[in-house]
């Protein structure tokens, strides 16, 4: 299964579907959410972004990939529920 792309993300309350505007970078395998920024630097609001992601689509892991960095494994960060 090839990884789904900027996934529209509602969120469901009371019954009712509300378009958010979140979009999910990557879903890969209905298992694992990837997040891609090009930042000089992650801040709080880059984790807790993905934090948020994964807490409502019941997924549990995700990583934030950051590919301003001079080597590449500097860039990647692990997230787990």
């Amino acid at each position: 299964m090839s990884p789904r792309r900027q996934v529209a993300f509602p969120i469901l309350y009371e019954g009712r579907k509300l378009d958010t505007g979140f979009r999910i970078d990557l879903i890969v395998d209905e298992r694992m959410i990837v997040e891609v920024k090009a930042v000089n630097e992650l801040s709080s609001v880059h984790k807790a972004q993905i934090l948020t992601y994964l807490k409502l689509s019941g997924l549990r892991l995700g990583l934030l990939i950051n590919f301003n960095v001079a080597l590449y494994r500097q860039g990647i960060k692990r997230f787990g529920l």
